[in-house]
This record gives structure tokens, C-alpha cells and sequence, in this order.
């Protein structure tokens, strides 16, 4: 009998394990690798989660669009391009993943073409009168979304990289480092990126790296957002203490950096995922500086993947409009 006592004891623990398991449901956040935009923006957004009640644990992958969409990690974070070709199998995307949903925009990144500033390329215009003796970094084979930035910007002024010599590079840093040890005149760096930073001190006797100006009239700015829907044309002040921004104002490309689901994730947890995000601005700038850049109020942008329905309850709670 005692035994047969402690057999059903043994039961309802079981038991009571699993039902308190259930209730304590783990949710998945792919992030990229350590040190990375998706790293850091995972590891800030799993704690306001877990803050909030969701039990959140990160996961580094790489690649992991396809599995967000097919269920295998419940949220991660992408560009707004990437997103966008990922959803539809174009771009850098040889198939569609219809079941990525959008949570929202975390905070925009900003980054643009930049040149020595002996060029004297102070504007697309100005590239393109010297296309063909420029080399300009290409390929980025680790980091395959890259050259579509680039190839948007070139767009912006009627150009292509075929109008260039190509420097096939293998990563967004590469291209970089290329750029500041002399190996090409052109390539894409993010706003006060430490290895842009590098890059222009490596170049100070050549003035230092200067921000390609795109052209923001209307039909040139169609042009752009033609090639790459999901980004804008934004126009930055020149600044003494931002790399690029000495001289001369200059428009550089913004993109959304978004957080996604997939369709099967529960309405209720993408709800109180969007509002733990939405409202913990203070408690996720504190775990990554890149989240002061957040607006709340410009969170859900027009998108081609389309919004989880948890997030669009939390914006018309909110007063949130969406798609503008």
C-alpha cells in the first residue's frame, strides 16, 4: 500500500509538472550572432518580455526567416527589405515564406554611400560622372541583403552596378575595411558604425569618409523606393560629431528594423509581445542604446508582410495608426 502511495504521489507531481510547464509556455526569439543587431536587440526585447510575464529565451541562428515562418522559432527580427523578400521569394530569396507576420518596427537604421572625401562625390550626380572609373564593393557573399541597399541608392541616380568596376567583397564590415584601406571608393556604411569610424581615421589624409547625398526630389526618391519599397529617403544636418556629416548635409537611405512572428503564434501572446515592446522604450534603451531611435508612434508603417492580428489589437488599443 505504501508503495501504491507513493506511486500515485509520483503521478500528480508528474502531473502537476506538466500542467505548470503548459502554463509557463517558452517562447523562442532568434537573434543573430553575439554582438550582432539581432543579438542585441533580442537579448534587450526577451528581458521587457520576461518583465512582462512571457517567458522569453533567445536563440542564436542564422538565416532564420524560413524557420520564424515555418514555426520553428516563434519571433526574430530582420530588416524591412530582407523581410519583404523573404515573405514573397524574391531579392535575395529563392522561396516565398507566406506565414512571416509583422510585429513592428523597433527603432530605423540609418546608412547610406560613402566615398573619400577627395572624390569629391558629394552627390549621386556627382557619381555618376564618374561611374565607370569607380570601384564600388560588390557580392558581400556572407551578407547577400548588402549590395540591395547599394543597388537602391544607385538606383536613386539612374545607375547600376554594372556601370562600376566591381570589387566582390564578403561581408558588410569587409566592405568597409576595403573602403578605408584604399581597395575601393565606394561602400555602404551605417551612421557613427565603429568600423566606418576606423575606416575614416585610416583615411584622414584623403579628408576622411564623406556621405554620398542622395537626390530626394520626387521622381528620383520613386526611383529608390521602386527598388526598395521598405526604405525612405532621409535627410540628415551636417554634424561635426557624426562620421560622414562634417561638411555638408546630405539624404541617406533609413530602413526599418522589425520584429516578425509567424501566423500561428497566439494572438494573445503577439498582443502582449507588441505592447511589452511598445511601452518599455526606457527598460530596452538601457539594454541596447540602438532602441532610443524607437518611436512608438511609427511603429507600423506600410509593409508588404502583412500584421499579425495581435499586433494590430495593440495598435488600435493604442491609437497606433498602421500603414501610413
Amino acid at each position: 500500500m505504501k508503495h501504491v502511495k507513493t506511486l500515485l504521489a509520483g503521478v500528480a507531481f508528474a502531473a502537476y509538472g506538466m500542467i505548470a510547464t503548459a502554463t509557463a509556455q517558452v517562447v523562442t526569439v532568434a537573434t543573430g550572432a553575439q554582438g550582432s543587431l539581432a543579438y542585441n536587440s533580442g537579448q534587450a526585447v526577451a528581458k521587457v518580455a520576461n518583465d512582462a510575464g512571457i517567458t522569453a529565451r533567445t536563440q542564436p541562428l542564422v538565416g532564420y526567416l524560413p524557420l520564424i515562418s515555418n514555426g520553428e522559432v516563434d519571433f526574430g527580427f530582420s530588416n524591412g527589405v530582407e523581410a519583404a523578400f523573404a515573405y514573397t521569394g524574391t531579392g535575395n530569396y529563392d522561396r516565398a515564406s507566406p506565414n512571416l507576420m509583422l510585429v513592428g518596427t523597433m527603432f530605423p537604421l540609418t546608412t547610406g554611400l560613402m566615398a573619400p572625401c577627395d572624390l569629391g562625390l558629394k552627390t549621386i550626380a556627382d557619381v555618376k560622372a564618374k561611374a565607370g572609373e569607380l570601384r564600388i564593393a560588390s557580392e558581400y557573399t556572407s551578407s547577400t541583403i548588402i549590395p540591395y541597399y547599394i543597388e537602391g541608392g544607385l538606383a536613386n541616380g539612374g545607375l547600376k552596378y554594372e556601370d562600376f568596376q566591381n570589387v566582390p567583397v564578403s561581408s558588410f564590415v569587409a566592405g568597409i575595411n576595403a573602403l578605408g584601406d584604399g581597395l575601393v571608393d565606394i561602400a555602404l556604411v551605417s551612421v557613427n558604425a565603429g568600423a566606418g569610424q576606423q575606416a575614416a581615421v585610416k583615411l584622414q589624409d584623403r579628408g576622411g569618409l564623406c556621405y554620398i547625398s542622395l537626390d530626394n526630389s520626387e521622381e528620383r526618391t520613386k526611383a529608390f523606393k521602386d527598388f526598395l519599397p521598405a526604405g525612405n529617403i532621409v535627410s540628415l544636418p551636417q554634424n561635426p560629431d557624426v562620421n560622414g556629416l562634417q561638411g555638408y548635409d546630405a539624404n541617406i537611405m533609413q530602413i526599418p528594423w522589425i520584429m516578425l512572428a509567424n501566423n500561428d503564434v497566439d494572438e494573445d501572446l503577439v498582443y502582449r509581445m507588441t505592447k511589452a515592446v511598445a511601452e518599455g522604450k526606457k527598460a530596452l534603451t538601457e539594454s541596447f542604446g540602438a532602441f532610443a531611435g524607437a518611436n512608438t508612434e511609427a511603429m507600423a508603417p506600410a509593409s508588404k508582410v502583412p500584421y499579425h492580428p495581435g499586433a494590430l489589437r495593440y495598435f488600435e488599443e493604442a491609437g497606433i495608426k498602421v500603414g501610413d
